[in-house]
């Protein structure tokens, strides 16, 4: 107890916390904006199915392109020990090999989202107007999808850096250009659905390009030569595609929980997914907000453990578990008394409002479970220990699997109980493999 208060008394560890995590919380709360001001406007529209096929086109989309989530955290590990290092030539490696994993997958995946896209349709059983909405918001979305891919990589890399400013211009210049053409598109040039697909891909290539303009700067901090002859060679290769197929499986286990929402939600009706969408941009309002704080645990852990630096390692996760829990907080006790205004700000459709409104309290527990999963990543992503992050996903998905068959009958409140439930395994199972590795002594061992 000394030593923990002893850390988090530290004042140099409070500021270099709040000077990657601020910039990264006022970035990442322009995500969940974007969102917000979709259903915002969408919303406003006068039918449910079209803020339902956004809701569904935006959760297939997210399905594809977040699962590519390695791409960023990956790059962020490696980067952050790399910098710990001073080694600038393996910087540049690390930075060519993101992009270029990111062009691959992205060809990959927009041949494939098409046909996956329709299974998935099949499987949900919309209305006829939900279905052919959602598709047409959907295949406008995939045209955006190596801008997005490459900004994963892009972010990842400056934050391994310890640059919070350059994902701060990517992802600022890419929401507030979505959210402007959003009100141009949808209300002033009454493009509906796909105005609203088309200013997310145009917002998508400007983030991309400007991250691209601005790694040359980033690159003169740590001097360098790419050592290409060594593109070539697997062994080059294998510690990135290694941390990232088990990311890639952790990650894809979890979107497929947030995914199966929407399906299920599908389910119960147009209204319900509706409702369940506006609920879950409280979720994502929350998660990128504490993720800023998780992002700087990646830079800081991922620079302790480069350096072999026990003591900043500790104090770091103190300093930014402390102010985790402290936002968490407040998060829970801003839904809990302003959640109605959350809903009516999203929508004016009477049966969306009130459908939401039954599921509010779901929403004010979910910051308070939730926050250590978001910690914890932090600190496996910056000691690259994907496979216990792959891990502990699939543990939590197998201990999950009896009670959600148990709580099916309840409806849309046996699911929200079952994503309340995932999220606490998936916290715990995390906390678990951190305390092994303490005991072993593993952190610092690489």
């Amino acid at each position: 107890m000394p030593n923990l208060i002893a850390d988090w008394r530290d004042r140099p560890t409070h500021r270099r916390v709040w000077a990657l995590a601020a910039p990264m919380i006022l970035s990442n709360i322009s995500v969940p904006l974007v969102a917000l001001v979709d259903s915002t406007v969408i919303g406003h529209l006068p039918h449910a199915h079209q803020l339902g096929a956004v809701a569904v086109g935006a959760s297939l989309y997210t399905f594809l392109a977040w699962a590519m989530g390695f791409l960023r955290m990956g790059s962020t590990g490696f980067a952050a020990q790399a910098a710990g290092r001073g080694d600038g030539a393996a910087l540049r490696q690390i930075l060519l090999q993101g992009l270029l994993l990111a062009m691959g997958l992205a060809i990959l995946l927009g041949a494939l989202g098409v046909p996956l896209s329709g299974v998935a349709l099949h499987f949900m059983q919309p209305s006829a107007e939900l279905d052919q909405l959602t598709r047409d918001f959907f295949h406008t979305r995939l045209l955006g999808l190596p801008a997005a891919l490459a900004s994963y990589a892009l972010v990842g890399w400056f934050l391994g850096t310890q640059n919070a400013r350059a994902p701060l211009a990517i992802l600022l210049s890419t929401n507030l250009v979505n959210i402007a053409l959003n009100l141009w598109f949808v209300l002033g040039l009454e493009w509906g659905v796909v105005g609203a697909a088309r200013a997310s891909v145009i917002a998508e290539w400007t983030g991309a390009l400007i991250g691209l303009f601005m790694t040359r700067k980033a690159l003169r901090a740590y001097p360098g030569h790419i050592a290409w002859a060594a593109l070539a060679l697997w062994q080059s290769w294998r510690p990135l595609l290694a941390v990232n197929r088990d990311i890639f499986i952790r990650s894809l286990a979890l979107q497929s929980v947030f995914f199966l929402i929407t399906v299920q939600g599908a389910r119960l009706g147009d209204a319900t997914v509706a409702a369940n969408a506006l609920l879950l941009n409280g979720l994502l309002l929350t998660a990128h907000a504490l993720d800023g704080l998780a992002h700087a645990v990646e830079a800081l852990c991922g620079h302790a453990i480069g350096a072999r630096d026990r003591e900043a390692l500790r104090r770091s996760l103190v300093v930014a578990c402390g102010w985790s829990l402290l936002a968490s907080v407040g998060f829970a006790l801003l839904f809990l008394f302003a959640g109605h205004l959350f809903i009516e700000m999203q929508t004016d459709i009477q049966s969306v409002r009130d459908t939401a409104f039954l599921y509010l309290p779901y929403l004010a527990v979910l910051p308070l479970i939730a926050v250590w999963s978001y910690l914890l990543d932090g600190l496996f992503i910056g000691a690259t220990r994907a496979r216990e992050m792959r891990n502990g996903m699939l543990l939590t998905l197998i201990l999950l699997l009896p009670f959600a068959w148990a709580l099916q009958g309840l409806g849309n409140h046996g699911l929200w109980i079952t994503f309340l439930l995932f999220m606490l395994l998936r916290s715990l199972t995390l906390g678990a493999f951190a305390w092994y590795l303490r005991k072993q002594d593993s952190w610092l061992k690489g």
